[in-house]
């Protein structure tokens, strides 16, 4: 089964805002980077996700420049798409579905900024479309909400995902998958 990577999110307009301070991983591209070279490795198709709003004076406007990938993270190879959305979801706004039914894509990995907002919210339209989804936990990050530490709104993303929307899986696991067997 044909797979792919998508990167949501992963971009200077949550460094340049107050909440990246409180941000439980800013090292999030090393864990994303990780996967974007064994998604390459393998063949996979990898899309990269922004999400934009156009006219809002918030630093995801485009027109204040930091609707663009962190400086430290792989950047886009040619011929990877590049899709820019303006709600949480990565499908709804985009063509990301179209891209992924002429690759012959089953099994998505997902991963990015905001856990249990833009990566939980496309990792469950995913499992309703039919993908086999796998939620790379330790490749997203978010902020504390609501009285809950990152930590916590990880778990609990984890949890409303397992088993029900999606596998559950961190890099380690996903990368040793991928390399050659020695046996």
């Amino acid at each position: 089964m044909k797979r792919a990577l998508i990167v949501i999110d992963v971009q200077e307009s949550f460094r340049v805002a107050p909440l990246w301070d409180d941000m439980g991983n800013q090292q999030i591209a090393e864990p994303v980077n990780a996967l974007v070279r064994a998604a390459r490795a393998a063949g996979d198709l990898v899309v990269w996700v922004l999400h934009t709003a156009p006219g809002s004076g918030t630093p995801f406007d485009p027109e204040l420049g930091h609707v663009r990938f962190l400086d430290e993270l792989e950047q886009p190879a040619a011929g990877e798409p590049v899709l820019y959305k303006t709600v949480h979801n990565a499908f709804t706004t985009t063509n990301l579905q179209h891209l992924l039914t002429q690759a012959g894509v089953g099994e998505l990995w997902l991963c990015g900024i905001r856990t249990e907002q833009c990566v939980e919210t496309t990792t469950r339209l995913a499992s309703d479309l039919g993908y086999q989804a796998v939620f790379v936990t330790d490749a997203t990050t978010t902020n504390p909400v609501g009285g809950l530490s990152a930590e916590q709104i990880i778990e609990r993303t984890e949890a409303a995902l397992r088993d029900r929307f999606a596998r559950i899986a961190t890099v380690a696991e996903l990368t040793a998958e991928r390399e050659p067997s020695t046996a």
